[in-house]
């Protein structure tokens, strides 16, 4: 073992139960897919998953004990549109931004996500092999962390963050003579987009996004164009298919939804301006979407203080309009919807607004299986995330209160959550853990 993980370890050496067994007694569980509590039930946890559940409080045993005392056990949320390597909303200057500097943003970010209760995300453009290993070896304590690496886009989209109306001499050549930054990499025909995917795989990345269509925040795309052609999203869906993996798409208008999906994307972010056939065609191919009104509302509200420029508060203005008539679409069509916040910067303690958003459109059990359940199957593990059964992982919530009948619970950022579990570990416990008792560690907020 290197000497800095032995002073990593010291750091954590009081919340550090992952090698003992925890008996969660006295349990109402929601698992994720049941939108009824169980009767009262004790939860055995041990290296890492869910040894067993026994119903009727007759469960025994545990190193540690934690009595949740009649409350809700959950499972941990996942957020799976968030981005931890982007702390400023003018992504024209992120480029020149210290590494070193983006690394401690993302130390911020993850600790204080992993304290909302959100014990697994997926970062969606940005994060790598680096934040990955950093997580791996205890020095950032942070949900499981599931990234896409560097988002794919086309010269002139929305990834490509270059200004159109000026020469950028801090543009950022590879080896192949494409652009690229610390969030992005260019490429402009099939050939490159195989290429692209395939290096993003090897360096580890759970999935590929690719931007099919305009975005927000980028300068010089409208919304309503789409993005690629058929074969160079084909190129990108082939190589993944072959590595047991899939691609996610970035798509406002629906004509982008649609021809992603037709062309084999699996999983679409955004849909804020999809219309009714288009989310009957996408629930018909069993395709997943991940709407993300946090942010949304984040920019309307407070983007031009950050310095959002105007024309991207027009597209905001645009998509906030039509967003809950897309949720509305979707949900009629039975479109298998995710939970994602894809909050920027300063704006990301907003995280928690996601859930009081979609009440707008939906059941308080229909969003908690969004951000459980449904978004385990995106993550393409449906028996071990987003879910309370045996052989699943130990990453639990205890709830003051029943979040099935007043989802604000979970809108405090963690206030009303005083046990978060994560793989097998006490992160938080304010509760008396009795049987060979530890102080388990709570990161300072803020």
């Amino acid at each position: 073992m290197p000497p800095w993980h032995c002073c990593a370890a010291a750091l954590f050496v009081e919340a550090d139960v992952s090698d003992a067994s925890i008996l969660i007694k006295n349990a109402h569980i929601f698992d994720g897919h049941n939108p009824e509590l169980s009767a009262r039930a004790d939860i055995m946890l041990a290296d890492g998953e869910i040894k067993s559940i026994a119903a009727g409080g007759t469960g025994s045993g545990g190193k540690h004990v934690v009595d949740a005392g009649g409350r809700v056990v959950m499972p941990g949320l996942i957020d799976n549109h968030i981005h931890v390597s982007i702390p400023t909303l003018d992504t024209t200057a992120l480029s020149r931004m210290p590494e070193t500097y983006i690394a401690q943003y993302a130390n911020v970010f993850l600790n204080a996500t992993l304290q909302r209760g959100f014990t697994t995300i997926r970062d969606i453009g940005g994060g790598d092999v680096g934040i990955s290993r950093a997580i791996d070896h205890g020095l950032v304590r942070a949900p499981r962390f599931y990234y896409a690496g560097k988002i794919i886009s086309q010269t002139g989209g929305h990834g490509d963050m270059r200004p159109g109306w000026e020469v950028d001499p801090t543009e950022q050549l590879c080896s192949c003579g494409n652009y690229s930054t610390n969030l992005t990499r260019i490429v402009d025909d099939p050939y490159e987009m195989r290429k692209a995917v395939r290096d993003e795989l090897r360096k580890g990345s759970h999935c590929i996004k690719i931007m099919g269509s305009g975005g927000v925040v980028s300068p010089n795309d409208p919304l309503h164009h789409t993005q690629f052609t058929e074969a160079e999203i084909r190129a990108a869906v082939d190589e993944c298919a072959r590595q047991e993996t899939y691609v996610s798409a970035h798509c406002h208008p629906a004509e982008a939804v649609r021809r992603c999906v037709e062309f084999g994307v699996r999983c679409i972010e955004h849909a804020t301006l999809i219309d009714e056939q288009t989310a009957h065609y996408v629930a018909a191919q069993q395709a997943y979407i991940v709407p993300t009104l946090a942010v949304l509302h984040a920019l309307s509200e407070e983007g031009a203080d950050y310095g959002l420029p105007p024309a991207s508060q027009e597209k905001i203005r645009l998509v906030c309009d039509q967003a809950l008539n897309g949720l509305e679409a979707m949900r009629n069509a039975g479109v298998k919807m995710g939970f994602g916040t894809d909050l920027l910067g300063a704006q990301h303690v907003r995280q928690c607004t996601e859930f009081a958003l979609r009440q707008a459109v939906f059941t308080p059990f229909e969003i908690l299986h969004q951000a459980t359940a449904v978004n385990a199957e995106i993550l393409l593990e449906p028996e071990r995330l987003g879910c309370v059964r045996e052989g699943a992982f130990a990453d639990l919530l205890v709830v003051d209160g029943n979040p099935l009948e007043d989802i604000s619970v979970l809108e405090r950022d963690g206030a009303a959550l005083p046990v978060i579990v994560r793989k097998g570990e006490l992160v938080k416990c304010e509760l008396d853990v009795t049987a060979g008792a530890v102080k388990a560690f709570s990161w300072p907020a803020g």
